[in-house]
């Protein structure tokens, strides 16, 4: 790929990045101030940040504490910033937990939660609900991770598993108000679906849970199936009167960044045109209606003619089918897409996180042209093979075709450009 196409499509995804800003994010959505106290509390891959940029704007006293990845946190002037791991809960998660439940307790009708949810609080916030341990919540991570299920069904199950999920955290804090700033990274944008909804009651019930059980053949741990057939009661309800005067404005998505990366190519000459903000499904599946479209462009000009830009987003997923692969569903998706246009000229593409870390590994993503996978057979590294045993990262690794900016500080899932000459 040639330097200049590079270039091109990481200023769309830095484009992409500083849309969804903590700093522009929070303009014109601060609450009013309270009468009585205000606590933060957050948890996400982007939390540190936003409570940093919270800080800066906020005129009174503040205090709380959030959660955020390994890696990622910020320094904050008031506020406890904690690190834990994502995507697998661990111990140092399961203590933050326990402190973010501490922060909103005691608080009365005057005081004033601000709650700063971004992606990946589902993991970061673990707290095994009574009966079941933390190694019981790895175990049901693991089992949601390898089994395809889109973050709707995953997050259904983890509502119904959790002392803090579901809308559970922000009963804890009543009768506070809780409002609650919410970076979207779930397609359609339902802030009761990011980070599984902590303060955000949603729809999902044990039926619920069940169902997804029984449609994505998911095995759970005896313990947690125990649980799930024996709780008292479901995660709460959006028709709670504990809620009646919570509030939720969601102030960053994937939709507004993808139009901030259309607007950038505009102006550089490049039509752009938007597929979905909200796609899901199989990652390889998904690269291959990708390519079939791009394809379509490149040979007959329809549904759009050349020059092209086409932008998507959402959250693809990974079935784990191999042993010992490195990647994640962006490295997967492009890895999948190279296959499909191989040996096609004028087609380029960067599939990447907007957090900056796609999957387990420092990457953000890949790089892919229609001289890619010939790039990697010469490089000893077999595509096929290697997309068979979801091993994405290994095979970009080979051509120098990984993305790696760091961590970004905010998380509006996936993003995915792809150029037509």
């Amino acid at each position: 790929m040639q330097d200049d196409t590079r270039a091109f499509l990481t200023r769309l995804f830095d484009a992409a990045v500083t849309a969804a800003d903590p700093v522009r994010a929070l303009q014109g959505q601060l609450p009013d101030r309270p009468r009585g106290r205000t606590v933060v509390i957050g948890a996400g891959k982007g939390a540190a940040q936003l409570a940093a940029a919270f800080e800066e704007a906020w005129d009174g006293p503040l205090s709380g504490v959030v959660v955020t990845r390994y890696g990622y946190a910020v320094p904050c002037r008031q506020l406890q910033v904690i690190e834990a791991a994502h995507p697998v809960p661990d111990a140092a998660g399961q203590a933050a937990t326990r402190q973010v439940l501490e922060a909103v307790q005691g608080l009365g009708p005057d005081d004033l939660v601000v709650a700063l949810i971004t992606g990946g609080g589902s993991a970061l916030l673990a707290a095994p609900p009574a009966g079941l341990t933390l190694e019981d919540e790895i175990a049901l991570n693991r089992a949601l991770l390898a089994s395809g299920a889109p973050i709707g069904a995953m997050n259904a199950l983890r509502k119904q598993v959790s002392a803090v999920k579901g809308g559970r955290l922000a009963a804890a804090a009543h009768p506070a108000r809780v409002v609650t700033l919410v970076v979207s990274d779930v397609p359609g944008d339902d802030p009761a679906e990011v980070a599984s909804g902590p303060t955000v009651p949603g729809p999902a019930d044990r039926a619920t849970a069940r169902a997804v059980l029984r449609d994505w053949r998911i095995s759970l741990p005896e313990a947690v199936q125990r649980h799930l057939d024996q709780a008292p009661e479901d995660a709460p309800r959006p028709g709670d009167p504990a809620f009646a005067r919570d509030e939720v404005r969601v102030i960053a998505s994937a939709a507004r960044s993808l139009e901030a990366a259309a607007a950038l190519a505009e102006a550089e000459g490049i039509p752009a045109r938007i597929l979905s903000d909200a796609m899901e499904g199989e990652a390889r599946d998904v690269a291959r209606v990708h390519a079939a479209i791009a394809r379509e462009i490149a040979g007959r000009d329809r549904p759009f003619a050349k020059p092209v830009l086409l932008l998507s987003g959402g959250e693809t997923t990974v079935t784990l089918r191999g042993q010992g692969g490195r990647g994640g569903r962006n490295s997967e998706f492009l890895l999948a897409f190279a296959a499909e246009i191989e040996g096609q000229a004028g087609i380029a593409a960067l599939a990447a996180d907007t957090d900056g870390i796609d999957g387990s590994e420092d990457n953000a993503g890949a790089f892919a042209d229609g001289a890619t996978v010939a790039g990697m057979r010469a490089a000893g590294v077999d595509p096929a093979e290697a997309l068979s045993r979801n091993d994405a990262w290994s095979a970009f690794d080979a051509v120098g075709g990984l993305f790696v900016p760091g961590p970004t500080g905010t998380n509006v899932n996936d993003f995915r450009a792809i150029l037509i000459r």
